[in-house]
């Protein structure tokens, strides 16, 4: 039992290692993506709508993105999603799709997306230290009928180290993301 709460465990760090690489994934580090637009939410018909769900994103070139709505009537409310969003683009609108330039990055705009990575690793590590508290309770729980304390300290031990290795891996994406980023 407490070895099924420890994979239980390790499983849902790893998903959260996975959550914090395509929260990364959203940040551009100085070529078009259109994983850029993974969180962007465009307001369609009264509610909030991924924009992957309403268009065609691609990259005709390494520089530029173009989004081509499926409804036309959606283009205003995507162009203006993108300008609301934290991207730093400009749209330019033709009337039946849009085109974004996406210029290099600046000095200050690198930095402000390392913040952006720095936190979204931190967010990364707060979802695995909580992971660890669940999964330590669970083994406190069995402690009081089924095994015990010298056991339950020793899986909650190994429940930690399991923490660390996450959170090692956090640090070591978010160093790679980071240095992509700065790089000129």
């Amino acid at each position: 039992m407490p070895q099924s709460i420890k994979k239980s465990a390790d499983e849902r760090m790893d998903k959260a290692i996975g959550a914090f690489r395509r929260d990364l994934s959203t940040l551009r580090a100085g070529k078009a993506s259109p994983a850029l637009f993974d969180r962007i939410q465009v307001e369609y018909y009264g509610a909030m709508t991924p924009l992957n769900q309403l268009a065609n994103i691609n990259t005709p070139d390494s520089r530029t993105l173009m989004i081509q709505p499926w409804d036309k009537s959606s283009l205003a409310a995507i162009e203006k999603a993108i300008l609301k969003s934290d991207l730093g683009l400009t749209p330019s609108n033709d009337g039946a799709s849009i085109r974004i330039s996406v210029p290099p990055l600046t000095e200050e705009r690198r930095a402000d997306l390392v913040k952006t990575a720095k936190k979204f690793a931190e967010e990364a590590k707060v979802a695995i230290r909580n992971i660890r508290r669940d999964a330590n309770d669970d083994i406190k729980k069995l402690e009081k009928t089924d095994i015990s304390e010298d056991e339950s300290r020793r899986h909650q031990e190994d429940i930690q180290k399991s923490t660390d290795k996450f959170i090692a891996e956090v640090e070591k994406v978010l160093s790679a993301k980071e240095k992509e980023i700065m790089e000129v």
